[in-house]
């Protein structure tokens, strides 16, 4: 079945095709800027929402899968860092702290669609020290992601653990996309014998 995955991520569309699941990526072309909620979890749910429906409208007959990130402490969101000051204080204010990053997904297919969030817990290393946050933000692997860093690449060093999803951290929560998947007919492609 065709799968469009309504982001530009190449993290999610690795996730997707790590697990089996062919797909084009395809931007949405949605301002997240102007969606607001009432909280980070209905904010990451708004954004995928909006996503899936502009990408399920130019691809009616496809499977769309639409994410949105949204980090957030003290039920407090923040997005991606608008400079480098604002990701210097962001990664400072992080520092021995835990912060949630909350995953929001759509899957919508015809008249059919599912959605759910996911929230992973990520604890900032306490002995971090602030030439490695401006070592950090040197490569700028990160500026333009949730949080201000990536766990999966050089951020492993400012991060000591998580607790919950790990390919939630990444961006897609693979595992409870697939149970979704499941609920509405999918299997594991078995090869006839």
């Amino acid at each position: 079945m065709k799968v469009i995955l309504a982001s530009s991520s190449q993290w999610r569309k690795q996730l997707l095709e790590d697990a089996g699941i062919a797909c084009v990526a395809v931007d949405a072309g949605v301002d997240e800027s102007v969606i607001t909620a009432a909280n980070p979890e209905l904010l990451a749910q708004a954004r995928a929402d909006a996503k899936a429906a502009v990408v399920a409208e130019k691809y009616p007959t496809s499977w769309v899968v639409a994410a949105d990130q949204v980090a957030h402490m003290g039920g407090v969101s923040f997005g991606k860092p608008a400079d480098r000051d604002e990701w210097r204080s962001r990664l400072k204010a992080l520092r021995g702290r835990r912060h949630t990053l909350t995953t929001a997904v759509a899957l919508v297919h015809g008249e059919m669609s599912r959605r759910f969030s996911v929230s992973t817990d990520v604890f900032f290393r306490s002995d971090l020290e602030d030439t490695e946050i401006e070592a950090y933000m040197d490569l700028g692997e990160a500026k333009n992601c949730a949080g201000g860093y990536m766990v999966e690449r050089r951020g492993a060093w400012l991060v000591e653990r998580c607790e919950g999803d790990w390919n939630n951290v990444i961006g897609l929560p693979v595992l409870h996309l697939i149970s979704e998947l499941r609920l509405m007919g999918w299997r594991y492609p078995v090869a006839e014998r």
